[in-house]
């Protein structure tokens, strides 16, 4: 028996969509969709237009209101009615599909409906709900890579889809054996792609099995009339994974169930959270049995945070609360469905006796309680007093790292005071879904002295040392140990961070070492933007910390440091923070989040704020000088683990303290016991193996770097793409372990680069392709450039090179290969390779010695590119200032305006013309301006 074909898979989900009670209907173009669309609508409103069909101008109307926008307005027109005044001046309310009852829809599906557009294409299958289509599936035969799919709908997205099929909400892609979904949404990344599980989080992965559950009409109608989020920040649609699902699902039914329960969720830290309880909360503030849905965070700075992402969502969702008065005002109005507050104004509002008047009258009220973070808030007199004031209340928690019996604090545990978990996922479940990051852990040891180490040759446990009765605070905070923690973290932050692309957080243990080290990078000579913040009163997350010198009473000398601390960071930034003014602590915090999260600041010293609650993709390195342990200290490892790109691949966790068994301990008691090997990253040797494996496959496809050329088919490119993809994949993560030299591995560095060049010129024949001919299969294999980028290679070490070439040199010719080779190997630099050889080949030797050679290149630049803006303008027959001008908003603002692009054309083209043109004068201005941008 065969490989299924693609179009027997496609036979296949149709046959099957058939049985679950989709109509199958032929459809093979615009016009006859536009015409599908008029039927259905017809009899979706048969009651509101009377029976009465829409005449052709009625329907125009429709199809104009459907026409402006974007895919978000386009999601609200959707789930808004339209306003039609008919023929007869009568006044009717047109509905495009009913997201409360299912069964009110009609559900068709069609296959091959090919669309005109750039390009000629035909999509393989797609579900229509009352006429629209929803939710488009792409289909590729099993063996083919499913990100082929993904990409392929990424070209139609650019190319054809337009008017009707600019409402896809959702799109499904499959290979048969691994199906995935994900919002239409243009700036989508793979990684935001997701698989449909079970409520134990089992995958349906099977095409067949994945249709039967989450293509079962009334689910695939949930999920958009529900479980879409229009994010009117980003204006873009985003879709709940399963997981997230599940959660709300059980908190809507626990509600809506008597006697009323409470129920926590427990969800690993960094999979999402913050979507899942605003869907909650949202949903639940549409229940006409509630009268308010209460949000509580544990700290002002989360307050903030929750406010400002929760509104990115939707901005007249929510009210936050400024102080205690304003609090207890919206609890006992009738107009703040959904209000967010910390938990300290909370229980201010139920315990001051000026405020008891008032807040009777909240106290019968039906409330939904919703507590962030509630391994930490909730183990103290205010949960009971919460408990004991509302009197018709429900209290839901949501953790990341619940409380067990094995970490309890006081001996309560979560479920004690939240009742039964309703939904897990977990840290090993996260990591396999690549929602979050693994870790690499690496342990650092920091000890000389022989009785400071176990048997073989590593530091004592911090649990050892306690045991042998060692002063630790004595060994700990020896000043020769935190310089040379501070020296080690200097010579190799910029291999972690890829050179400061990413940033780090530094944890320590206490205030007082917290000030010494900052006091010792200070006293460095480095590059690196160092910052540091701490609160100067009793902080209540640090209560069931291991170590409560945390956030300690300081002295006044700790208070004074924190000022002339704050005075450095001024200097630094050019800010003017100040303590002492109202608010001037808070407005300090939240510079210094924003900070971290722009790249500015690449290392924050921390001792306990910043390692819980805080979010920020761009964060990829935790150094840590301090006991952690349970939920602590999966709480401080994951600040690192959110996904970004294929360049960051772990989160890296550098101690400087014995913590190995502490970290299993952690990982197994928030996982399972096999799960230690899943979540933490395989150790340096093992990623050299791979390495070294994947260096024999390179080899049989191509031997040389000369037989890339002999490839002829596709085929075999595609073969070395792969090949070279899975090298480049492995030695992302190779370079971050400080030991790896290419002396460990089967291939040469210069010949790596080679075959690296090779692989960059198939990515540029594949870029530049832009014919009618039927589309490559190379046009789907993603390259991952990004994998390439390297920040020290870049055009200021490019201008070092040139000043110190020497014409006269016997190196000369050896050297200047060199400097073009890199260039080969430069995804960004590739471009300028011409400008540079004919730089070097036409003007370096005629410089003088004396002569500054970067002056006399910014000259030669200069000229070159006006020369390059003639010839094109000539060509093009273009508008010299109007082109100048449109080059100079691309260079400002990386947009090009296609009505700027437009006005520099001197001859009036048609329409078709007018496409094919903008198109290439676009392309060419990107060009130029990126060709001739050096500084």
């Amino acid at each position: 028996m065969g490989i299924q074909s693609e179009a027997e898979l496609e036979k296949n989900l149709i046959k099957q969509l058939v049985s679950q009670g989709y109509e199958k209907i032929n459809i093979r173009n615009e016009e006859e969709l536009n015409l599908n669309f008029k039927k259905q609508l017809e009899l979706h409103n048969k009651k509101a237009l009377n029976d009465n069909p829409l005449t052709d101008k009625e329907f125009e109307k429709i199809m104009i209101h459907l026409s402006g926008g974007s895919i978000f307005d386009k999601a609200k027109k959707l789930r808004d009615q339209f306003q039609l005044l008919r023929d007869s001046d009568e006044i009717v309310y047109i509905q495009f599909f009913d997201s409360k009852d299912w069964c009110c829809n009609k559900f068709q599906v069609t296959n091959q409906i090919t669309i005109e557009g750039k390009y000629k294409n035909r999509y393989d299958v797609t579900i229509l709900i009352n006429g629209l289509p929803l939710v488009q599936i792409e289909l590729k035969r099993s063996g083919i890579e499913l990100k082929e799919a993904f990409n392929q709908i990424n070209r139609y997205q650019k190319h054809s889809y337009g008017k009707l099929f600019n409402f896809i909400q959702l799109f499904v892609i499959s290979n048969g054996v691994n199906t995935k979904y994900y919002a239409n949404n243009k700036n989508q990344s793979f990684k935001q792609t997701f698989y449909w599980t079970d409520v134990e989080n089992n995958r349906y992965s099977d095409l067949h099995k994945f249709t039967e559950v989450f293509l079962n009409r009334s689910h695939i109608l949930k999920m958009i009339g529900k479980y879409i989020v229009l994010h009117k920040s980003d204006q873009i649609l985003m879709i709940l994974r399963p997981y997230q699902y599940y959660a709300v699902e059980s908190i809507l039914k626990r509600v809506e169930n008597l006697p009323p329960k409470n129920g926590y969720i427990w969800h690993t830290t960094g999979s999402g959270k913050t979507l899942t309880s605003f869907k909650a909360s949202q949903l639940l503030t549409q229940n006409k049995n509630i009268d308010k849905v209460i949000f509580v965070v544990d700290r002002k700075d989360l307050d903030y945070q929750t406010i400002k992402e929760f509104k990115a969502f939707d901005k007249d969702s929510i009210d936050g609360t400024d102080n205690t008065t304003h609090l207890v005002k919206q609890i006992t109005d009738d107009k703040t469905p959904l209000i967010i507050t910390t938990i300290q104004k909370l229980n201010n509002a139920i315990s001051k006796n000026h405020l008891e008047s008032r807040m009777k009258n909240a106290k019968d009220k039906k409330i939904v309680f919703i507590f962030d973070e509630c391994h930490r808030s909730q183990f103290g007199d205010t949960h009971h007093k919460i408990v004991e004031f509302f009197t018709n209340k429900q209290m839901f928690g949501f953790t990341g790292t619940p409380i067990f019996a094995e970490n309890a604090i006081k001996t309560k545990t979560t479920k004690d005071l939240f009742d039964e978990c309703l939904h897990k996922y977990s840290i090993k479940d996260a990591i396999g879904d690549d929602n979050v990051l693994g870790f690499s852990v690496e342990y650092y040891n920091t000890f000389k002295s022989k009785d400071l180490k176990d048997k073989e040759g590593n530091d004592l446990s911090a649990d050892d040392l306690n045991v042998e009765g060692i002063d630790t605070a004595e060994v700990f905070e020896s000043p020769e140990r935190l310089e040379n923690i501070v020296d080690f973290i200097l010579a190799n932050h910029k291999r972690k961070t890829y050179n400061k692309e990413f940033t780090s957080i530094f944890a320590v243990s206490s205030i007082p070492t917290l000030i010494k080290y900052y006091d010792i990078f200070k006293s460095k000579n480095h590059d690196l933007n160092i910052a540091t913040i701490f609160t100067y009163a009793a902080n209540e997350e640090a209560k069931d910390t291991e170590e409560n010198t945390g956030e300690e009473v300081p002295t006044i000398h700790t208070r004074e440091k924190l000022d002339e601390i704050v005075k450095d960071y001024n200097k630094t930034f050019g800010d003017n923070h100040n303590l002492n003014k109202d608010g001037g602590f808070n407005a300090y915090y939240i510079d210094i989040s924003k900070k971290v999260k722009e790249r500015k600041i690449d290392i924050l010293l921390v001792v306990n704020m910043f390692l819980t609650g805080f979010d920020s993709k761009t964060l990829n390195t935790l150094y840590v000088d301090k006991n952690l342990k349970y939920h602590n200290l999966i709480q401080a490892y994951s600040r690192t683990n959110r996904i970004l790109n294929e360049k960051k691949s772990y989160g890296n966790i550098l101690c400087f303290r014995n913590l190995k068994k502490r970290t299993d301990e952690a990982i197994t008691l928030f996982s399972n016991k096999e799960a230690v090997e899943t979540v933490l990253m395989k150790d340096y040797a093992e990623y050299v193996t791979d390495f070294n494996k994947y260096v024999e496959k390179l080899f049989k496809i191509a031997s040389c770097v000369n037989d890339v050329d002999k490839l002829e088919t596709e085929e075999e490119k595609a073969e070395f793409i792969t090949a070279y993809r899975n090298l480049i994949r492995v030695m992302n993560r190779l370079n971050t372990f400080t030991e790896f030299t290419f002396d460990h591995i089967d291939i040469e560095e210069q010949e790596f680069e080679d075959y690296k060049s090779k692989y960059l010129d198939l990515y540029d024949e594949v870029k530049s392709k832009t014919t009618k001919e039927k589309v490559s299969i190379l046009n789907d294999l993603d390259f991952e450039v990004e994998l390439l980028k390297r920040d020290d290679i870049n055009v200021t070490y490019i201008m070092l090179l040139l000043k110190e070439l020497d014409p006269n040199s016997e190196s000369y010719a050896k050297d200047k290969e060199f400097i073009l080779k890199l260039l080969d190997g430069s995804e960004e630099l590739r471009s300028k390779r011409e400008l540079i050889e004919k730089f070097l080949e036409e003007n370096l030797p005629l410089i003088p010695e004396e002569q500054d050679v970067e002056a006399e290149f910014d000259f030669y630049l200069m000229k070159e590119k006006e020369k390059a803006i003639e010839k094109f303008m000539v060509e093009e027959n273009l508008y010299e200032d109007r082109l100048k001008e449109t080059m100079y908003e691309y260079d400002f603002s990386k947009k090009l305006d296609r009505e700027m692009v437009k006005s520099t054309f001197m001859e009036k083209l048609g329409l078709k013309e007018r496409r094919v043109k903008i198109e290439i004068v676009a392309n060419t201005i990107k060009d130029l301006v990126d060709r001739f941008t050096w500084y």
